[in-house]
C-alpha cells in the first residue's frame, strides 16, 4: 500500500480510502468492524464517512455509520486519518442541513460525539449549498480549524468553477482553504479530466476519487437482461424510483463496455474489479480511491489492485472505453 501526500499539505494517506456508507444498513456493526479490520490489515490508514450515512436509509438512520466507526476507532485513533462530511439533512428542521454557519457548527459537534473523538482530520462539504453564501461556509470551516476541532478541509461534488471560487475567497480573506476534493471518477465517467483535475494539479489540491467501481457496475456482476436486486445500488428506491446508479450506468453502451473489458482482461487472468481500481490509481493527479464493501471478502478481492500494474496496451484498452460511450447528461442529484 502506497502512502501519498494529500495535495500540497503534509498529510499522508493510503492510496486506498475505505468508504463506509454501507455501514449501519447493508452491514451490521459486526460486519462493519470486520471490514475495517481487513482494510487496516491491508495497510489502509484512511477512512471516509459522513454524518448522513448510511446511504439508502432515512432520517431515523442518519448518523448510524459514524457511530459504528466511532466504536471501532477506540484504541486505534492515532493510526487512522479520519474524514467525515456535513450537508445532508439530519432532521426535518430547516436549519439542520446545508452549509450554513449554524448547521456546520451543530454538525461538527454531533459528528465528534458519534465518532468519539475530539478532532476530525479531514472535514468536508458533502455537496454545494446554493442557499448559503460561500464565504459564510468558508469562515465557519476556518473557525473550526482554529478551534482545533478540524485539521484539514475538503469538499465533495464541487464543480471546477465552484472550487476555484472557494480558493479565491480563502486566499483573499486568509482563510483555511479546501485542500482536497472528492469527485466521482471511473472508467465509465471521466468528466473531471476536462477542468477539475487540471485545476487540482495547478493549485495542489488532493483528489479522493469515489465510485471507482461505478457502484459495482465495473465488477461485471450485473447483466442487462437481469433486473437488479432492490438491495443493491441499482435497485429501486422507495419501491418505485430507479436509483441514481441505474440512471447513470444502466445503458446498453455501458454494458457493452464492461463486457469488452471483462473479455479482454479475463484472457490475461486479471480481475476487472482490480483493473478498474488500478486504472484510477494510475492517474497522476489522484491521491486516493475510495473503496467500499459489504463484506470482508470484498475487501480482500479489491485491495490487491494496489499491486497491479497495467501494461501500456492494457491502459490503452481502458482509456479507449470512455471515447466509445455516449455523453449522457448526469441526472440531477445532490450527491453520490
Amino acid at each position: 500500500m502506497k502512502i501519498k501526500r494529500m495535495g500540497r499539505t503534509g498529510l499522508k494517506v493510503s492510496e486506498i480510502c475505505l468508504g463506509t456508507m454501507t455501514f449501519g444498513l447493508q452491514c451490521d456493526e459486526q460486519t462493519s468492524f470486520a471490514i475495517m479490520n481487513a482494510a487496516l490489515e491491508h495497510g489502509v490508514n484512511f477512512i471516509d464517512t459522513a454524518d448522513g450515512y448510511p446511504m439508502g436509509g432515512n432520517l431515523e438512520t442518519v448518523g448510524r455509520t459514524e457511530t459504528i466507526v466511532g466504536q471501532w476507532l477506540k484504541g486505534r485513533r492515532d493510526k487512522i486519518v479520519l474524514a467525515t462530511k456535513c450537508w445532508v439533512p439530519m432532521s426535518s428542521e430547516p436549519n439542520d442541513r446545508g452549509l450554513s454557519r449554524k448547521h456546520i457548527f451543530d454538525a461538527v459537534e454531533a459528528s465528534l460525539r458519534r465518532l468519539q473523538t475530539d478532532y476530525i482530520d479531514l472535514y468536508q462539504a458533502h455537496a454545494p449549498d446554493p442557499e448559503t453564501p460561500l464565504d459564510e461556509t468558508l469562515r465557519a470551516f476556518d473557525d473550526l480549524v482554529h478551534q482545533g476541532k478540524v485539521r484539514y478541509l475538503g469538499c465533495s461534488n464541487f464543480k471546477a468553477w465552484l472550487l476555484a471560487t472557494a480558493l479565491a475567497i480563502s486566499d483573499k480573506h486568509d482563510l483555511a482553504r479546501f485542500d482536497c476534493v472528492q469527485p466521482r471518477y471511473n472508467l465509465l465517467f471521466r468528466e473531471i479530466e476536462n477542468e477539475l483535475l487540471p485545476l487540482c494539479h495547478h493549485f495542489g489540491i488532493g483528489v479522493i476519487a469515489y465510485n471507482p467501481l461505478a457502484g459495482g457496475f465495473l465488477t461485471g456482476k450485473y447483466k442487462r437482461d437481469t433486473p437488479p436486486s432492490r438491495d443493491t445500488r441499482f435497485g429501486f428506491l422507495s419501491g418505485r424510483t430507479r436509483s441514481i446508479y441505474h440512471k447513470r450506468y444502466w445503458q446498453d453502451e455501458q454494458f457493452e463496455a464492461v463486457e469488452h473489458l471483462q473479455d479482454f482482461f479475463s484472457r490475461r487472468n486479471k480481475s476487472l474489479t482490480q483493473v478498474a481500481i488500478a486504472w484510477v490509481l494510475a492517474q497522476p493527479d489522484v491521491t486516493s480511491a475510495i473503496v467500499g464493501a459489504t463484506s470482508p471478502a470484498q475487501i480482500h478481492q479489491s485491495l490487491p489492485a494496489v499491486e497491479l500494474k497495467l501494461e501500456a496496451d492494457e491502459m490503452e484498452v481502458c482509456n479507449d472505453v470512455w471515447f466509445r460511450l455516449p455523453r449522457l447528461r448526469d441526472p440531477e442529484v445532490a450527491f453520490r
